[in-house]
């Protein structure tokens, strides 16, 4: 039986370090950003509190992303990664520290409380103007589902979606997708937004629809009772998510450095494989 992603309290309120160094801090007024053209010392890196690194998440914090809502037992992708880029900063977990914040309140010009927030941020050249996004540390495959019983459950390939009656939302990236690599034998049912498509699944309407995995996970999870994600497509993934940074945060060159070595030594993979694959239980579409 499919594992259920968010508790039901969420549900209501609904997506390898090396030497440790201390770390150099900033103002302790708690503010982060405001940096120069400097080079950053990266063995020293600057904080918004000495000797910690300050990390901000949701309020709450959601499966599979975080686990119980509590990004200190690590469990989740997102607690995993930012465990990750803090042992690759050269913090100890004893060092690093939460604060929670809304969605959109940290998406404004201005300092900052934390040293970098993650919460499904996907890196925009709008938002860019106002915010430091640090290099991807996850980019959102599309995604099939639908109910279990549908014939798209067996899917593996590519090729064994497109004889299924495929719904997607107008104006998104799976469109586009589906249009030009799936290209189904039938006409893909277009759908103003994906609520209609959730309708037009309901109706039998259609077979599965096609989203970004993170919208498919909530979708199955939350939406609809008696759905499931079929899986994910190998090369799908176009939007990419990123550690948000105060603008011309110095510490921005730090992270990305961070998250350069964590790709190169196939953690990231690991983190990703282990929280976004196995845990959701959303396999791999072959491409």
């Amino acid at each position: 039986m499919r594992r259920s992603l968010l508790t039901p309290l969420a549900a209501v309120g609904l997506l390898a370090g090396g030497t440790l160094f201390a770390a150099c801090g900033g103002d302790d007024d708690g503010d982060a950003g405001d940096g120069d053209d400097a080079s950053v010392d990266c063995d020293n890196p600057p904080t918004v509190s000495d000797g910690v690194l300050t990390i901000a998440t949701g309020e709450p914090a959601f499966p599979p992303y975080v686990i119980d809502d509590d990004p200190t037992n690590k469990q989740g992708f997102e607690a995993a990664v930012a465990y990750a880029v803090a042992g690759e900063l050269g913090f100890s977990d004893d060092q690093v520290t939460w604060v929670r914040t809304g969605f959109d309140e940290v998406i404004a010009p201005g300092g900052k409380n934390f040293d970098f927030n993650l919460q499904q941020y996907t890196i925009t050249d709008e938002r860019a103007e106002v915010v430091d996004f640090s290099a991807p540390y996850y980019t959102a495959a599309q995604a099939v589902f639908g109910y279990e019983d549908s014939p798209a459950a067996g899917a593996s390939s590519v090729e064994d979606l497109k004889a299924l009656r495929i719904g997607v939302a107008r104006g998104t990236t799976s469109l586009t997708y589906v249009e030009d690599v799936i290209d189904p034998d039938q006409d893909i049912f277009v759908y103003d937004d994906n609520a209609d498509a959730k309708a037009a699944l309901d109706a039998d309407q259609i077979d599965a629809i096609v989203s970004d995995l993170p919208t498919a996970l909530y979708i199955t999870a939350v939406e609809i009772e008696g759905t499931t994600v079929f899986g994910q497509i190998e090369g799908s993934g176009t939007d990419e998510f990123g550690l948000l940074l105060a603008k011309d945060n110095p510490l921005t060159e730090c992270v990305d450095q961070a998250i350069a070595a964590l790709d190169d030594s196939g953690e990231l993979d690991a983190i990703t494989q282990e929280w976004m694959s196995d845990w959701t239980e959303a396999p791999v579409i072959s491409s």
